[in-house]
């Protein structure tokens, strides 16, 4: 018998999400609301290779620090699988994806990830 366990974030009605692109080690602050995110380190790359066939597209895990209302959440997000998306602070934020694509003859250099993150405010 095998049990299948996930998590779901409920998400109410919310606005007009926002995106933006943040470097490792570095910090941005969303233009529209006062939410700042710190992709603090890259926890792990299993990302198949973009010149390679694998059997499953692999996974990327990036750890966050989300600043608002001056309050701070640390999040760990994944670039597949249930774990794509987190609340903390009254939003909602999701990892759209994660550069440089792996290649298999290439070692990235861990200072040159670049996560895409999306928020927005969920309504109370």
């Amino acid at each position: 018998m095998m049990i299948l366990a996930f998590s779901v974030v409920p998400v109410t009605a919310a606005r007009r999400a926002e995106t933006v692109r943040v470097q490792i080690n570095k910090e941005k602050k969303f233009a529209k609301s006062k939410l700042t995110i710190r992709f603090v380190e890259l926890v792990e790359d299993s990302r198949c290779p973009t010149d390679a066939q694998c059997v499953w597209a692999g996974n990327a895990k990036i750890k966050i620090r989300v600043t608002a209302n001056g309050r701070t959440k640390d999040l760990t997000l994944d670039t597949n699988g249930p774990h794509q998306g987190d609340t903390a602070e009254g939003f909602a934020i999701r990892l759209i994806g994660l550069t440089p694509a792996p290649k298999s003859n290439i070692r990235i250099n861990r200072n040159g990830y670049v996560a895409t993150l999306e928020a927005e405010r969920l309504q109370r």
